[in-house]
């Protein structure tokens, strides 16, 4: 009853996406070093929040935006980084002081999934769930992975839900969560269902923030 039908929303896809990118992909250890493409995105406001909550040493987050940046310390990132620069690994390696990066979070493709998986440090793992710039990355060189001990991972949320009890687990942590406080979903703009199109639009043109609402009742 603590958690409003938009809070509710944001657990079961986007938080429930965040919660095993952490947990289940990636291992998150307490003191890593994590990075969150897209951090003021629907996502990315969860992963961010749930990194800290479970003892990440350092949050990176990537936004296009002087606005989605300030978002993203707000909600306990350490560092924002613009996710348009030319220096991607680079900007990564200077925001961990010099150093590679443990876990990556990561949903563009393209150069930015290289860029992140060159970032990584030794034993570092990059979790790719999502291709938005519709550009594959370079092909993965199996040797290159073994030289630094790193993996990437690959998730698809829809095996999570073939599986109840996984997707039950991060819904009902993340709604205890919501109900105290612990954890604060971000809610963008609410839509009328007649203006589902605005909403798509401005998902294509990346001006959105959190979780945007359709409601069929206006």
């Amino acid at each position: 009853d603590a958690v409003s039908d938009e809070q509710a929303l944001t657990t079961l896809v986007q938080g429930a996406t965040a919660w095993h990118l952490l947990r289940t992909s990636t291992h998150l250890a307490e003191g890593e070093t994590v990075v969150v493409h897209a951090g003021a995105g629907g996502v990315g406001t969860l992963a961010i929040q749930l990194a800290r909550r479970w003892g990440a040493g350092r949050i990176i987050a990537t936004a296009s935006s002087i606005e989605k940046r300030r978002l993203t310390l707000d909600l306990g990132a350490d560092v924002a980084v613009d996710s348009t620069t030319d220096d991607l690994t680079g900007e990564l390696r200077a925001a961990n002081g010099g150093r590679g990066v443990d876990v990556v979070l990561e949903m563009t493709g393209g150069r930015v999934f290289d860029q992140s998986l060159a970032a990584l440090a030794p034993l570092g793992r990059l979790a790719t769930f999502g291709m938005a710039s519709r550009t594959p990355p370079s092909p993965v060189d199996a040797g290159r992975l073994m030289a630094h001990s790193s993996a990437v991972i690959g998730f698809w949320l829809v095996h999570v839900v073939q599986r109840p009890a996984l997707l039950a687990t991060a819904v009902n942590d993340l709604m205890t969560l919501i109900a105290d406080g612990s954890i604060k979903p971000v809610i963008g703009r609410r839509y009328p269902l007649e203006q589902a199109a605005d909403a798509h639009r401005a998902l294509l043109g990346r001006t959105s923030i959190g979780k945007l609402v359709l409601d069929p009742s206006t």
